[in-house]
Parts: C-alpha cells; structure tokens; sequence
C-alpha cells in the first residue's frame, strides 16, 4: 500500500536531515516514492510504499517525531494520479 505521511515541521533542517538518514534505514519491503516540501519548510509530504501505516508510523515518528506533527494515510491508489502502480 502507499502510505502518506503530511507533516507539519517545527525545525526544517532537522526534519530533511533526519529524513536523509532513515532512507537509508528502511523498514524491509518498503520504498520512498516521494519526499516533497512547501517553499518556507513548514510543510512536507512523503509517500512510502509499505505493507502498514502503522509500520510507516513507527519507523517515522522514530527519526522525525522530534521535529514535526505528521499525519498518516493509506492513500486512495485506485483514484490517484501518478502513483506507480
């Protein structure tokens, strides 16, 4: 499944380092599709493919927590645009 993680950052240069980190780190089957933020940094929007949000959760909260207020979704891949199928 495509999991979305929308983020609400506190500290942008943390939040990107942090994230540049745990790519390298994750969870077994998954893969980033997109990491992507608003101009000013506040905001950032990622696409993990996962077999859980939960999984996604864990693993992301563990090396963004610290830096942001994120929300995750399993997202809707039948009515998407550009998702990889």
């Amino acid at each position: 499944m495509h999991v979305l993680t929308v983020s609400a950052v506190s500290d942008d240069a943390k939040f990107w380092n942090a994230l540049k980190k745990a790519h390298s780190k994750l969870p077994k089957g998954a893969k980033w599709v997109l990491a992507v933020a608003s101009k000013d940094g506040t905001q950032a929007v990622n696409v993990i493919v996962h077999d859980s949000v939960a999984g996604v959760r864990e693993f992301f909260e563990a090396s963004t927590g610290a830096y942001a207020t994120t929300e995750y979704f399993e997202a809707d891949a039948a009515n998407a645009v550009g998702l990889p199928r």
